[in-house]
């Protein structure tokens, strides 16, 4: 076991197996029909705070520190700053801790490694901080429909904000959701709220409360399947042989693209994994009721995170990035980009680089983003119009787009897995920074809005079915 999983990832899978079991037993003895709001608050905070001392020790003081230190800005501060203030306090604090894993534990993923904790708990501070600014500050008319929908309109109690942040479901990691919805899960409105605005369906009514254990078992089977993935084909693949020197000067380019390609295929099945396993632990206790799909059937996917199959399929950078930790999208989104007057794109990635860490490869990776993405959405306004003629044409240019999604999405997130500057620096070499040195010539020489150019309202997911604006 110890060659396979560090302890910390021991830890975890331990900590989330328990957290499933807890979830059920909590549906179950703890429903809202059964206990108070406040009695299912006080048992999420404490399994929660458990898991956290169990899996980090002493070093659990940090998560603690930070939600009291943001707590007290919300209950404090002006409502006209308090977002501000809670996102400077709750980066800078993950900032310093994470400085500390990179140039005191010199790149080590240690047991000590509580970011990730930290990593969650910043969104949610920094989410609803926004949300209790939006809601007790700003005019109505001066929030666009998502910003209105999510709008809070007091500021939580000591209970609710411990609940919400510290809460066993999410707390090692996420996904981050949003206090309203996790408000309505604690007091059993949302299942309500849902079959409400569901009322024609008929089969819909005779259900006093979904079930979520045909949901869980089929995320389970998918965390299994992502396991055998990883002991059978990640281990054979090592991202770092990418720059081992011999491996570098003997094998051809195309070799190298090829087994760059296989081996971040090899990587995400960690984290579908993990993603999963957190969703399904969700889904027991009853959270993630989102609607009722076109057959009647009730939708778990509230707190998804990933979206696998949308992911391996991708046909834009765009897709791919909408289907990839969606509910980190979506808190960049609310955060930073539909709120920055100016350049919201390099704003987004630089905010959601500074998340992530200071290891240098996310920097990487998220600056080589930017012209990606603008490159991705030029080719695509230029050329998508001339291969909608017939099926035929439509396939070949889904083909052609999925394997230069795919092997973009390779070159970009590479230093993201390497981190340090020096192989990141070798690997790109290796590649002759093809995909900068085409990305920038994209958008240089083509026309941003071509003739004929009409935008069109982005779904959420889209892939190659929508025009990108």
């Amino acid at each position: 076991m110890n060659r396979c999983f560090s302890l910390l990832q021991v830890n975890f899978i331990a900590c989330q197996v328990f957290g499933l079991a807890v979830a059920f037993w909590f549906r179950l003895a703890l429903g809202p029909h059964r206990a108070s709001a406040e009695v299912r608050h006080a048992a999420a905070v404490v399994f929660g705070a458990a898991i956290l001392v169990f899996c980090f020790g002493w070093y659990a003081v940090h998560v603690f520190l930070l939600v009291l230190a943001c707590y007290g800005i919300m209950i404090t501060a002006s409502v006209h700053s308090l977002h501000r203030y809670t996102l400077i306090a709750s980066l800078g604090y993950l900032t310093l801790c994470q400085v500390s894993r990179v140039f005191i534990f010199d790149y080590g993923i240690l047991s000590t490694d509580f970011s990730g904790p930290l990593m969650i708990i910043t969104q949610k501070v920094t989410t609803l901080a926004f949300q209790v600014h939006d809601g007790m500050s700003r005019k109505q008319e001066e929030l666009n429909d998502d910003q209105r929908r999510l709008a809070v309109h007091s500021r939580p109690s000591l209970l609710e904000y411990l609940s919400y942040n510290i809460n066993f479901l999410s707390i090692l990691v996420g996904p981050c959701s949003l206090y309203k919805d996790y408000i309505e899960f604690i007091k059993g409105q949302r299942v309500k709220r849902v079959r409400d605005s569901s009322s024609q369906q008929s089969d819909w009514d005779k259900v006093p409360e979904p079930s979520p254990v045909r949901t869980v078992i089929n995320k389970l089977l998918v965390c299994v399947c992502c396991l055998l993935w990883f002991f059978i084909i990640t281990k054979a693949f090592p991202i770092t042989y990418n720059v081992d020197p011999q491996f570098v000067s003997d094998a051809s380019f195309v070799t190298r693209l090829a087994y760059a390609l296989i081996s971040i295929q090899a990587a995400r099945p960690k984290f579908y994994f993990a993603w999963t396993l957190a969703d399904a632990v969700h889904n027991a206790a009853g959270f993630g009721v989102s609607g009722v799909n076109a057959r009647g059937e009730v939708s778990w996917d509230l707190v998804s995170n990933v979206h696998i199959w949308q992911i391996e399929t991708a046909t834009s950078f765009k897709s791919f990035i909408d289907n990839w930790n969606i509910q980190t999208a979506l808190w960049l989104k609310r955060v930073c980009y539909d709120r920055a007057p100016l350049h919201r794109m390099p704003l987004t990635f630089v905010l959601s680089a500074i998340w992530h860490g200071v290891y240098p490869g996310y920097y990487f990776t998220f600056i080589t983003a930017i012209p990606v993405t603008l490159a991705a959405r030029t080719v695509r306004r230029n050329f998508r119009e001339y291969f909608l003629s017939s099926r035929q044409l439509k396939i070949c240019y889904d083909v052609v787009t999925w394997a230069a999604t795919q092997m973009t999405i390779c070159y970009t997130v590479m230093p993201f897995l390497l981190l340090a500057i020096t192989p990141t620096v070798q690997y790109y070499r290796s590649m002759y920074f093809h995909v900068h040195v085409i990305s920038i010539l994209a958008v240089i020489l083509l026309p941003s809005k071509p003739r004929g150019f009409k935008p069109e309202r982005l779904d959420r997911h889209s892939n190659n079915n929508v025009k990108e604006d």
